[in-house]
């Protein structure tokens, strides 16, 4: 059965749809069958592996969440071996709406994987940037999620209320929901402020952190535009290695942790983002 991964971040412009494209995109050149499930009205992921929105206009992740077709019938393939996408368009706003006075309203996400988690190894999820319902169904679904985070003081506000929703989603719907990690993205190692935050979350959150690290990169900026993943639009560059070694870390993290279980402490890591969020906020003062 597919690991589900949700990429979240209620804030915009932090690399997770990037993550979540690139990310889906090296799993499958390491030969991991990969779902990426674009759950963001935008449909930001959808364009940047080149699909047309006039491929996909009656079946995408909309349809499938309020249950007009199957999810089988809306993944499409990309131009890369092992790699499928769910698309979306933005009538997937419309559908936090109607989907609020549903039966099991945070269950619809989590139901239709259950005929298709077999088919893959991967299921990566790219959220919107919210809290909302669209993104309480993705972590209701998945095993596990990863926090894209830039590296600017700014960015590291909000995710004490990120973690207080995962505790909540922790206690009453899923329970194995586990956090795989924070990766830093957005990285320019010219820059002391990025240096600053970067020994900062690792000094307050340790092993949580990725070793990976993305960072930022032209031809991440360009790839998109093309509809390519960066492994394809050009495969020697920093961008393409550091997810390729994110690929790796990641298979070899959950191969470990079959192996010897690790007990996740959300109230620990909440604790953990609350002094992070106070050393922002002095960093703002100053």
């Amino acid at each position: 059965m597919a690991k589900i991964i949700s990429m979240v971040n209620q804030k915009g412009g932090v690399g997770k749809t990037t993550s979540s494209i690139n990310l889906s995109a090296c799993l499958a050149a390491a030969e991991k069958r990969t779902l990426l499930i674009d759950l963001d009205p935008q449909g930001n992921a959808s364009a940047g592996v080149g699909l047309e929105k006039n491929q996909f206009t009656h079946k995408n992740i909309y349809h499938a969440l309020i249950g007009q077709v199957p999810l089988k019938d809306a993944i499409y393939n990309t131009e890369l071996p092992n790699f499928d996408i769910c698309p979306s368009d933005n009538n997937l706003v419309g559908a936090e709406i109607e989907l609020v006075g549903a039966m099991a309203r945070e269950q619809k996400l989590k139901m239709a994987f259950a005929t298709i988690q077999h088919l893959y190894d991967f299921i990566i999820i790219d959220c919107p940037p919210s809290l909302g319902l669209l993104t309480i169904n993705s972590l209701n679904a998945s095993d596990s999620f990863i926090v894209p985070l830039q590296t600017e003081y700014f960015a590291m506000e909000g995710l004490a209320q990120l973690l207080s929703t995962v505790r909540l989603i922790n206690g009453s719907l899923n329970p194995n929901l586990y956090m795989e990690g924070i990766l830093l993205t957005l990285f320019d190692p010219r820059i002391k402020l990025h240096k600053q935050v970067s020994g900062e979350m690792r000094s307050h959150f340790g092993d949580k952190v990725f070793k990976t690290i993305i960072p930022r990169n032209t031809k991440l900026s360009e790839c998109p535009s093309f509809g390519k993943p960066i492994i394809l639009y050009d495969i020697e560059s920093k961008g393409s290695e550091a997810y390729l070694n994110l690929a790796r870390e990641l298979i070899i993290q959950i191969k470990n942790r079959e192996t010897t279980p690790v007990v996740e402490n959300l109230e620990e890591e909440i604790k953990h983002a609350g002094k992070i969020e106070e050393i922002a906020r002095e960093h703002s003062l100053q």
